[in-house]
């Protein structure tokens, strides 16, 4: 049986006194030639006299070759006096490298011509030998196809003969990228001069980011997550420069005054867009590891004050606890991770050097909000759980990243449960990734986390899988089949899949292959492909309605658009709790019909709670009757009902009313128990779905009720925190924490009066007191945002000018935000003006800016003229978080026939999707705001009438 399969280990050992490379090879060659036996390469067919419509481009290349090695040699031109020495002319200054690569390749059927991948390069030279005889093959000719496939097309005088091994020699040059994409230049200003007689203190380092086809911006290769190789690199540069690789270094050299060039070991076997490298001017701490050499590395004046201390402290112990976790250690030798300036995404898992934003990495004592920990560890535990989902074993096809992404996010709660069990935020992280697939997953144009391979084609197809949908669905998804196989059988399965595919690809089937036969192993009696078929193959996810009277349950596809039409059912296992017996019943639900299920059938005047402890991917709606008696219950003693299920009872009951299955002031009930709750998660759930009420009415006459029943509701919880917070301090439990600044939050932004003028004195205080800010830093994000709100120019032109002078991340990131909350159009059009200079506003920070400034009412109508006005610019971070929070707030026919002129007028690329949910979006909103408006002012006005 072929290497990769679950079945296969138990036959493992009869094959010991063979060569294990030589087996796995050969068994590789014939399931590769098999497969492909029928395949030709990709050459479209002569042109035809025909009146049909051409067909669409091929987009992956043939599987005829198999690389398993290169030789990559880069050298980029980091200063623009440089440039000079190449022989090369280069408009605006722009950047350069130069390389060359040799790609070692099997060739498992017959072609006349070498396909790999090369964007934006200048590529010549090419060499083909066959590898045992080193003879040359002749080249007819290089094509570089212009269809949107970035293939380079390697046409042979002499076909390539099946079953021999051959080398491809290139030689190229390309661009620096200015957009943070394949290899690119970060800068920062260290006030600092590098060495004697230099006057500069602006430091250039060189980066990348590959992921998902950015490898092929840097070099030609076969740039496909399955088209694993191993890679030997060297790279050359500035002699003061330190190289950092995947591999540990293997020895630095100098070739004169100014040049060095630094050689890494090979690389473990790895997909393309792993690939990296830097040049920099960093130091590095160590983090204590037994067997890894593990290392932070951050700017030289960060690594001084201890920035990366937080870092260097749970790394090893959470590289430590998913090796014990999964039964293998880290597969490599070595694993860097390091604090750029820029950078686009948060952070990236290139094996054995991962890269994160400083915001990610750097905790700067005294300054960062102790919460910030949070954001390091699970960054970290998602960054380091990839290094086994992701490095060691990777998903075939980009159309199940979630293989990926879903398995990183779901490891991490476990491991920030471990490094830091006091802050006991497992249930916070579920409760977020639950609802934020929720989210978008009730919109019609979601997409199935396991997509069609068919559908996901293109670079713009692959980046649109990035999305809540492949992370936080994918997580709740995998933590609801473990509550449903058991935790202990969940694990054993994870760890067979692992050690069966490790160093391979693979596909969905592969995992539940592996989890049955862990439930075989305890006899179980769950189909595990059955059941999870209808979770990742299906799109979207079903609202579960029960009528406790008599025990009658149905499913059907939530959707936020109620005229949509849906056939789709779920396997749904389902948790069940009542008044009368708090013990937990599952009960399955497995087709679409009303059944019976007596469980489900309450006590006469008890209420009956399903899907206790959010362990399904699913919403819950009952009989009147029942929701009646939840309510009543969370008004008179919170104490029966779960946590989370407090939380999540507040999330049903306003999006049921946003699909319309439930009235509107059902929704709007379930918030009144809020006057007595201090616990984070019940407010957290109710302020993210009341933001959607003041999205949709604080425009209009409503917004005014709606502020004085927000006032009234949090004057509890304010009270509650108010010692504390006025002397500036936060209460050691961390949950509380959150809290306490949702108190200030919600008691400052609906004018609780005593709220602000506390915001205002302190940030008042702290402009007067010759650069000594006394408050604390987990209360300056809200505390700023809230002062230059209430106050003008003044308050705005002192954070502009804290943000400009300070080298604090956590400082510039909480002011760049409050820079926002001003209500005075002239400064947020500056503010605006101000992204499209990246010496002001960096590149990778421009979506974000635009969304907080979008946030702001007054800013709303200003960020969607600016981004039409600027798209191309704006667009190049994250276009798809641009439309998403321009959009928000639109909830009328004139905004929906903008948006759709926008979608055709613009090229959206990337954010295509995003707008046709943005689309979508508003036309819900339409409907609801039409439909409910006069009920709800009606309610906010009844409750808050003394």
């Amino acid at each position: 049986m072929p290497k990769g399969s679950c079945t296969s280990m138990a036959f493992a050992t009869a094959f010991i006194v063979l060569s294990i490379s030589a087996i796995a090879g050969l068994i590789t060659m014939i399931i590769l030639y098999m497969n492909q036996i029928t395949e030709m390469h990709p050459t479209p067919p002569p042109t035809l006299l025909s009146t049909t419509e051409a067909p669409p481009p091929v987009m992956r290349l043939p599987k005829n070759l198999i690389p398993e090695s290169y030789e990559v040699h880069i050298k980029p031109y980091l200063y623009p006096k440089i440039m000079e020495e190449v022989n090369v002319t280069s408009p605006n200054q722009t950047m350069l490298f130069t390389g060359n690569s040799t790609v070692h390749f099997h060739c498992v059927q017959k072609t006349g011509s070498i396909y790999l991948h090369s964007k934006n390069l200048a590529v010549s030279s090419p060499v083909v030998k066959i590898k045992k005889s080193d003879q040359k093959v002749s080249v007819f000719r290089m094509k570089h196809h212009e269809d949107g496939s970035d293939f380079l097309e390697i046409q042979l005088n002499n076909a390539l003969e099946a079953g021999y091994n051959y080398s491809l020699s290139l030689t190229f040059e390309g661009e620096i990228s200015e957009n943070l994409e394949g290899l690119y230049v970060s800068t920062y200003n260290d006030g600092v001069p590098a060495y004697e007689g230099d006057t500069n203190s602006e430091r250039f380092l060189a980066t990348t980011d590959m992921e998902p086809t950015n490898a092929r911006k840097l070099f030609p290769c076969f740039d496909e997550p399955e088209m694993k190789a191993v890679f030997e690199v060297t790279i050359t540069h500035r002699r003061y420069k330190r190289v950092l690789g995947n591999a540990k270094e293997a020895g630095s050299y100098n070739i004169d005054s100014e040049w060095g060039y630094t050689e890494f070991h090979p690389t473990p076997r790895m997909s393309t867009y792993l690939f990296a490298f830097t040049a920099s001017d960093f130091e590095f701490v160590k983090s204590s590891h037994d067997r890894v050499a593990i290392k932070i590395y951050a700017r030289p004046e960060a690594i001084t004050a201890g920035y990366t201390n937080y870092a260097a402290n749970i790394t090893g112990q959470i590289l430590k606890f998913y090796e014990s976790h999964f039964g293998i250690n880290y597969a490599h030798n070595k694993l860097d991770q390091i604090a750029l300036p820029d950078l686009n995404p948060a952070a990236m898992e290139n094996w054995g050097l991962v890269t994160y934003q400083e915001g990610g990495l750097l905790y700067e004592e005294n300054v960062s909000s102790l919460l910030h920990k949070e954001v390091i560890a699970t960054l970290i535990a998602h960054e380091v759980a990839h290094q086994w989902f992701g490095n060691l074993v990777t998903m075939k096809w980009w159309n199940q990243i979630w293989l990926n992404e879903g398995f990183a996010t779901y490891m991490s709660y476990f491991a920030v449960d471990h490094v830091e069990p006091s802050f006991k935020i497992k249930d916070a992280f579920i409760l977020s990734d639950l609802h934020t697939a929720f989210e978008e997953d009730a919109l019609a144009s979601s997409h199935p986390l396991s997509a069609p391979q068919e559908d996901v084609q293109t670079t713009y197809d692959i980046i649109d899988m990035f999305d809540a949908i492949t992370y936080s669905k994918g997580a709740i998804v995998l933590r609801m089949l473990a509550d449903v196989v058991g935790e202990e059988v969940f694990n054993n399965g994870v760890k067979m899949y692992l050690s069966a595919f490790k160093n391979e690809n693979t596909d969905q089937n592969d995992l539940w292959d592996c989890i049955q036969k862990a439930v075989s192993a305890v006899n179980g009696n769950t189909k595990v492909a059955e059941m999870m078929g209808t979770w990742t193959n299906q799109v979207g996810y079903p609202v579960i309605t029960i009528n406790t009277t008599n025990g009658e349950i149905y499913q059907k596809r939530f959707l936020f658009n109620d005229s949509a039409v849906s056939s789709l059912w779920w396997e749904v296992p389902i948790r069940v709790m009542s008044q009368s017996d708090q013990s937990h019943v599952r009960v399955w639900l497995r087709d679409n019909k009303t059944v019976a299920i007596p469980a489900l059938e309450s006590e006469k005047g008890k209420w009956i709670l399903v899907n206790v402890n959010c362990t399904g991917y699913y919403r819950v709606n009952y009989n009147p009757e029942n929701w009646e008696r939840l309510l009543t219950q969370l008004e008179t003693d919170t104490n029966p009902i779960p946590l989370i299920n407090r939380g999540q009872l507040i999330d049903d009951a306003f999006n049921l009313a946003r699909a319309k299955l439930v009235n509107v002031t059902l929704a709007l009930n379930s918030t009144r128990f809020l006057r007595n709750e201090t616990a984070y998660l019940p407010w957290e759930s109710a302020v993210r779905n009341l933001k959607y009420f003041i999205l949709m009415f604080d425009r209009s006459e409503m917004y005014g009720p709606m502020q004085a029943y927000l006032q009234q509701q949090v004057k509890g919880l304010y009270n509650f925190f108010k010692n504390d917070t006025d002397k500036s301090e936060v209460p050691s439990d961390h949950s509380l924490q959150h809290s306490q600044i949702t108190a200030i939050e919600v008691a400052c932004s609906n004018g609780l009066p005593e709220c602000q003028e506390m915001a205002k004195k302190m940030y008042a205080d702290w402009m007067e007191s010759n650069n000594t800010n006394k408050i604390h830093p987990n209360l300056r994000s809200v505390i700023y945002c809230q002062a230059v709100a209430e106050g003008g120019m003044k308050e705005w032109e002192f954070a502009w000018e804290k943000f400009q002078s300070s080298n604090k991340t956590s400082e510039k990131d909480q002011l760049r935000e409050a820079l926002s909350c001003t209500r005075k159009i002239w400064l947020l059009n500056r503010y605006l003006q101000y992204t499209l200079n990246p010496e002001k506003i960096r590149l990778m920070d421009v979506a974000s800016t635009i969304n907080y400034i979008a946030r702001n009412v007054v800013g709303q109508e200003l960020t969607w003229n600016f981004i039409r006005a600027n798209w191309d610019y704006v667009s190049q971070g994250d276009g798809a978080m641009l439309i998403e929070a321009v959009t928000r707030r639109f909830s009328t026919q004139f905004e929906l026939e903008e948006l759709e002129r926008f979608a055709t007028t613009y090229e959206m690329g990337p954010a295509t999707t995003a707008v046709y949910q943005a689309i979508e979006q508003t036309q819900v909103n339409i409907q609801w705001v039409s439909k409910n408006k006069e009920t709800i002012l009606k309610w906010f006005e009844s409750e808050t009438a003394s």
